[in-house]
């Protein structure tokens, strides 16, 4: 990575994991797509983003999990499928194809949906709301998504936030609390199965996470503090908008 990328990465990062965070995400998808505008080693970018994925997951989820927006219960059944695929998909190297463009296009069609529920009335959402998920649909999607997860270098949680808002099984707040532990499960698992057959961090890696980690203190605070449902659903329309783009830019 050169200097001139780095300088022009920094305050990306930065304002991707703010975004990212106020919706209990960690950010991947936004940090592959800003890594491949500037052109970075395609090596060195699926290790890097789910290394920053776990720092800024660790802070997410001990900021939701403070705020009373975690949910063990609703958790479990997804990282219960989700962590051996991660694992699977963390140690293959694909070449890009036709299916990181479908994704791309449900993700889309996902922002597009949670944009126009923005625009009608969204319910209100309080940290005593129940948060309920049917066991054996959590743990296929959680098997699914967790090879998605670890052969995209992400967290998995733009999969994972929009099938629990649009099923009805949480608000936004409390799919945040879901996510984030999510996320942090399948980047490490995704991570360590990656350095076990090809994946190599770069030497820039203490200047990226300091950037992702002060934008996920400001982004927190935000999703948790200042941003009503309405502008948290258009937070998340945002984030799984660029997650597409990082898509279709791979594929």
């Amino acid at each position: 990575m050169t200097t001139d990328q780095l300088l022009i990465l920094l305050p990306l990062f930065f304002l991707l994991a703010g975004l990212y965070t106020s919706v209990g995400h960690a950010g991947a998808s936004g940090y592959l797509a800003a890594m491949a505008l500037v052109a970075v080693a395609p090596e060195a970018m699926r290790p890097t983003a789910l290394a920053l994925n776990i720092l800024v997951a660790t802070f997410t989820t001990w900021r939701f999990a403070g705020a009373g927006y975690a949910s063990w219960r609703a958790l479990w059944p997804f990282l219960l499928g989700s962590a051996p695929f991660a694992a699977l998909g963390g140690s293959l190297r694909l070449a890009a194809g036709h299916y990181y463009v479908l994704i791309g296009l449900v993700l889309l069609l996902s922002a597009i949906v949670l944009g126009w529920r923005a625009i009608g009335r969204p319910p209100v959402e309080t940290d005593s709301d129940r948060v309920v998920v049917p066991l054996a649909p959590a743990v296929a999607i959680g098997a699914v998504i967790g090879l998605l997860s670890g052969l995209t270098g992400t967290g998995g949680g733009i999969f994972l936030s929009p099938v629990v808002l649009l099923a009805g099984w949480a608000g936004p707040r409390h799919t945040g609390g879901i996510s984030a532990p999510f996320i942090l499960v399948n980047s490490a698992v995704a991570l360590a199965a990656g350095t076990a057959t090809w994946a190599t961090l770069p030497t820039e890696l203490p200047w990226l996470a300091a950037a992702v980690l002060g934008g996920a203190v400001a982004g927190t605070w935000l999703g948790l503090r200042r941003l009503s449902t309405r502008w948290l659903l258009v937070a998340m329309a945002l984030v799984l908008a660029i997650a597409a783009a990082k898509l279709f830019l791979t594929a």
